[in-house]
C-alpha cells in the first residue's frame, strides 16, 4: 500500500497546459467513478483550481497503478503531453506536498485563504463517490487541520494579497491611476465579487459588470453601486470601457480576435487592458496581437505577488517547523494501519470469547446481582486488556517494517483469526461448563 500524489501546478506548467486539466465537479466525479472500478488504487481524490490540479490516491499495487495513471494522463492532454509538466510524489514525501498546499505555501499567492475550503470541497466530493478511506480520511483531516494552524499560529494570512486583488494591483501599474477609469468585470462569481471589492477599494468609481446569467450580474452590481449588462452586450460595452477583467467558469475562450477585434477601430486609438484571471483562459492570447491591446493572464501575477513573498519568508519558515511537527505526527498514526486489521481481528476475537464465558458464567449464578455482574465484566475486561498489551505492542512495531507481512500471517495462525471477517464459529475453545 502506498501514498501518492500525481500533479502539476503553477510552478511546473503553464496555464496553457494546466488549462487542460482543468476539472470541474462533473468532471472530476467522472474521473473518481473511473478510478473507483480500478482494482489497484483503493482510494483518491482529484484537487482542481487555477494554479493546480493534484491527484492523491492510495495504490495497493503501484506497479500497476502508476502507468496505469500516467496513460489516464495522457488520454487527458492528448498530443501536448510533456511529462516534465508533472511531478510524482509518494510516502512522506506526498504527505509534506499535501501539508504545504493546505497552509497556502505552495500557492501562487503565499497566504492566500482560498485553498482550504478548495481542499475541503475536493475531500467532500470524493467521500461522495466512494473514494476514501481510513488513509485519506485521516490525511486529508489532518492536512485541513495543519492549514488551519498555520494560519491561526502566523501571520502569514496577514493582510493577505489575493488573486483579484493582485489584478487590481496590475492594473494600477497598467495605467498608473482607476479612480476615472471605467472598468468592466465579467463574471458574477466568488471572484468578480472580490474583484469589484478590491476595485472600489482602491478608488475605482465607475463598474460594469456582466454575466451569462443577469440576474447574478444585476445582483453582483447593487452590491457595489455599479451597472450590470447583458452578457450579448459585453462586447459593445468593450468600445468605452478602460479594462475589463474576467473570471468566469467558461470552459472556451469568451473574448477573442472574431469578436472584439471589429470593435476596437471604434475606440479610437485609445488603449484595452484585458486581465484575465480564469483557468481555462476566458481570453485569446492572440488577442494581444492587436494594436492598443494589452493582455495578461493569471501567470503574469507572478510579477505582482513576488513582493508578497518577501514579506512572508519569516512567517513561512515558522509555518514549515509546523508542517514537520504534524508530519512526524501523522507518520506515528499511520505507520500502524496497515497493521490495524489484525489488531482488531484479535481484540475482537478475544472480546468474543471473553463475552461467551461470562454468559455461561452468569447462567449458573443467578444469585449475582447487577453490581456484582458489572464488577466480575469490569475484571475480565481488564484481564483482556493486560493479555492482548504485549501482543498489541509488538504488531504495532513490526508495522511499516519488512518483517510485518511474517508477523501477521504468524499472529493469524497462533489465534486461529478468521481473514474473512466472518463471526467465529468454532466455539471448541470454550470451556463446556454443563
Amino acid at each position: 500500500m502506498q501514498l501518492a500524489v500525481l500533479g502539476l501546478n503553477h510552478k511546473t506548467a503553464p496555464v496553457a497546459v494546466r488549462e487542460k486539466f482543468n476539472f470541474p465537479n462533473e468532471r472530476a466525479c467522472a474521473v473518481l467513478r473511473r478510478l473507483r472500478n480500478y482494482e489497484y488504487i483503493s482510494e483518491a481524490m482529484l484537487l482542481s483550481t487555477c494554479n493546480r490540479t493534484e491527484l492523491y490516491m492510495v495504490l495497493d499495487n503501484a506497479a500497476e497503478a502508476v502507468p496505469f495513471i500516467k496513460r489516464l494522463v495522457q488520454h487527458w492532454a492528448g498530443a501536448d503531453y510533456e511529462s516534465e509538466y508533472f511531478y510524482n510524489l509518494s510516502g512522506t514525501l506526498c504527505v509534506k506536498h499535501l501539508f504545504y498546499v493546505a497552509s497556502s505555501l505552495d500557492s501562487l499567492i503565499i497566504g492566500e485563504g482560498q485553498i482550504l475550503s478548495q481542499i475541503k470541497n475536493a475531500y467532500q466530493l470524493s467521500r461522495n463517490i466512494g473514494m476514501t478511506g481510513t488513509i485519506l480520511n485521516t490525511l486529508l483531516n489532518r492536512a485541513i487541520a495543519v492549514g488551519k494552524k498555520v494560519r491561526t499560529d502566523t501571520r502569514i494570512a496577514y493582510s493577505s494579497v489575493s488573486v483579484s486583488s493582485a489584478a487590481v494591483d496590475m492594473a494600477i501599474a497598467a495605467l498608473g491611476d482607476i479612480t476615472s477609469a471605467q472598468i468592466l468585470v465579467v463574471g458574477a462569481g466568488h471572484m468578480g465579487e472580490l474583484t469589484a471589492q478590491h476595485l472600489l477599494d482602491k478608488g475605482a468609481k465607475t463598474i460594469i459588470v456582466s454575466n451569462r446569467n443577469f440576474r447574478h450580474a444585476q445582483t453582483l452590481a447593487e452590491k457595489f453601486n455599479g451597472r450590470a449588462i447583458p452578457f450579448d452586450d459585453m462586447f459593445n460595452q468593450a468600445v468605452r470601457v478602460d479594462i475589463i477583467i474576467t473570471s468566469t467558469g467558461a470552459p472556451h475562450y469568451i473574448l477573442t480576435k472574431e469578436n472584439l477585434g471589429p470593435l476596437l477601430p471604434l475606440r479610437q486609438g485609445r488603449p484595452l487592458l484585458v486581465i484575465d484571471i480564469a483557468v481555462p483562459r476566458d481570453v485569446d492570447p492572440d488577442l494581444a496581437d492587436m494594436a492598443g491591446v494589452t493582455v495578461y493572464n493569471i501567470d503574469d501575477l507572478e510579477n505582482v505577488v513576488d513582493i508578497n513573498k518577501g514579506l512572508r519568508a519569516k512567517e513561512a519558515y515558522l509555518a514549515e517547523q509546523i508542517i514537520e511537527e504534524e508530519i512526524a505526527a501523522l507518520k506515528e498514526r499511520l505507520r500502524y494501519y496497515t497493521m490495524r486489521p489484525v489488531m482488531v481481528q484479535l481484540h475482537d476475537k478475544m472480546n468474543f470469547m471473553r463475552q461467551k464465558v461470562l454468559k455461561k458464567a452468569f447462567v449458573k449464578m443467578p444469585e449475582l446481582t447487577d453490581a456484582q455482574r458489572r464488577l466480575i465484566n469490569l475484571m475480565t475486561q481488564r484481564l483482556e486488556h493486560k493479555f492482548l498489551r504485549e501482543p498489541m505492542k509488538v504488531m504495532n512495531a513490526m508495522a511499516g517494517t519488512p518483517l510485518e507481512e511474517q508477523y501477521k500471517e504468524t499472529i493469524r495462525d497462533i489465534f486461529l483469526l478468521n481473514e474473512d471477517g466472518e463471526e467465529f464459529g468454532d466455539e471448541s475453545y470454550i470451556e463446556d461448563w454443563d
